[in-house]
């Protein structure tokens, strides 16, 4: 199996030589004549044997089309079989349909349509094949499995549940007491500490200066601590990576399954973790795999160009109000024009979310509240407008943000809420957005429960075509908001979410 950069680079490399092929099979005179002769419905065109700067024509522009719509699969997933051959299917019908429509718009070379429909036909059937080849299992087994965590207890719990080579773990090289105490009481171990170092018998077992000789896992190889993660990834070809953290809340945690998404490589958790991350549907096992990629690649590139076509159109439409607020807000009261909160992102992530400033400057609290006597006069239009929100625009046109998804959570108020809802981080599994399912219904950070089922239920029907539906109920909401503002109305006020 590859990983990385040696994947990207064989499976852009083998496409651009299969794109190739194709083509030349499809212009060749023997292929044509077959193709015009036997096939109903292209049995009454006359072959078509491009000459040399037509076929020039054809090869670039294909590999473009048919290269540019596959570019999604050029980082590793792990994906199964069938997922694998309809994704790669799918694009290479994405970019047949982008040549057919330059053709038909004669906005540059136009395909025959005997070679193009023998291209993608090829293509339908041998690029799938390139990519289950090179994503195929390392020596002939069913993966390399490594487990990551802090735990040792639960490391010795979960490495009888994989039934894949385990090559080694990771793990911090030196235990606190306290942390190895807690360790114990799950597996009525015995620890004492010496000089720093923290020794855990179980059943014979021994933890030595970070050195694990425990149970399950007296023949596995430390292989260095949690930081060296990607770099054992790459350098052993990992295929999954069991997680074993006491607290799945904490930061490496999310910052191993972020490294796994970025490497392409599968991710479980132990099944009493399950609440806290994203599982795929129908595991059954001690062990679950974790969603790390929840929307369809090619869902996702479409939500992106859907994010950068909205905030572009946003950012030029709405430049000479947000002038004119930012002159509002500096007449209205003292203080900067924008006002800067740190926010969660995906995998736990922060990142710094601006708003025009609707309140007059003082410490923040993070308890939710309904109300706030600080709002300042601007401030109670710009809420009840939504206008605040324009800056956010940029943060969707940068890819910090998108148009919709869970919405971005304070850092500091996300603490509160987890207390109250405990799968609150499921979240972290979708980039946070301007609007989304639980804002159109009105739920506020006052009800983090509600907040959260609306926000799965997201998580489990997002389409782009679900997007642009809570988009344009969002879009109705302000204008009703807009309407009962300047004709007035007994609904009541200026309560707002954070």
């Amino acid at each position: 199996m590859l990983t990385g950069w040696r994947y990207r680079t064989v499976s852009a490399t083998g496409t651009v030589c299969l794109v190739v092929v194709a083509v030349l099979v499809a212009n060749h005179p023997l292929s044509q004549s077959i193709f015009t002769t036997v096939v109903p419905l292209f049995d009454r065109l006359e072959p078509t044997v491009l000459d040399w700067t037509s076929l020039q024509w054809a090869l670039t522009l294909s590999v473009l089309a048919v290269a540019g719509a596959v570019w999604p699969l050029y980082k590793p997933r792990p994906r199964r079989i069938l997922d694998t051959v309809f994704l790669v299917q799918k694009r290479v019908l994405v970019g047949g349909l982008a040549l057919a429509t330059l053709g038909y718009f004669q906005w540059s070379h136009r395909l025959p349509r005997a070679t193009l429909v023998m291209i993608i036909g090829v293509l339908v059937v041998v690029l799938p094949g390139w990519f289950l080849l090179i994503r195929g299992q390392p020596n002939g087994s069913d993966g390399r499995t490594l487990i990551v965590g802090d735990d040792p207890a639960q490391i010795d719990r979960v490495a009888p549940a994989v039934d894949t080579p385990v090559i080694g773990y990771l793990c911090p090289t030196i235990t606190s007491a306290r942390d190895a105490l807690r360790s114990a009481s799950k597996t009525d171990g015995k620890v004492v500490a010496d000089g720093g170092v923290v020794l855990h018998h179980d059943e014979g077992s021994e933890l030595e200066g970070g050195e694990m000789s425990s149970g399950a896992v007296r023949s596995l190889s430390r292989l260095g601590g949690l930081s060296r993660l990607e770099d054992v990834l790459v350098e052993y070809d990992i295929d999954t990576v069991v997680l074993a953290f006491r607290q799945p809340d904490r930061a490496e945690f999310f910052g191993a399954l972020d490294a796994c998404y970025e490497h392409g490589v599968g991710a479980k958790v132990h099944r009493e973790y399950a609440d806290s991350v994203l599982v795929a549907e129908g595991d059954v096992g001690e062990l679950v795999d974790v969603d790390l990629e929840p929307w369809d690649p090619l869902d996702h590139l479409f939500k992106r160009l859907f994010d950068v076509c909205f905030a572009v159109a946003g950012l030029v439409v709405f430049a000479p109000l947000m002038l004119v607020i930012a002159l509002a807000i500096k007449l209205d009261s003292s203080g900067p024009v924008l006002y800067s909160q740190d926010r969660t992102a995906g995998f736990g992530d922060t990142f710094p979310v601006y708003k025009f400033r609707s309140m007059v400057p003082k410490s923040e609290d993070a308890t939710p509240g309904e109300e706030d006597d600080r709002i300042t006069r601007v401030g109670h239009v710009l809420r009840k407008t939504h206008l605040d929100e324009l800056p956010q625009l940029w943060s969707i046109l940068v890819g910090r943000m998108s148009v919709v998804g869970p919405r971005a959570a304070w850092v500091d108020e996300e603490q509160l809420l987890e207390r109250d809802a405990p799968a609150w981080r499921k979240r972290w599994f979708v980039k946070p957005g301007l609007t989304g399912l639980a804002q159109i219904n009105d739920t506020k950070s006052t009800d983090p429960n509600l907040k959260l089922r609306y926000d799965l239920e997201y998580i489990r029907k997002q389409s782009v075509w679900f997007d642009l539906q809570i988009v344009i109920r969002q879009v109705w909401k302000v204008f009703l908001d807009v309407r009962e503002m300047i004709f007035g109305s007994n609904r009541g006020s200026d309560e707002r979410e954070q």
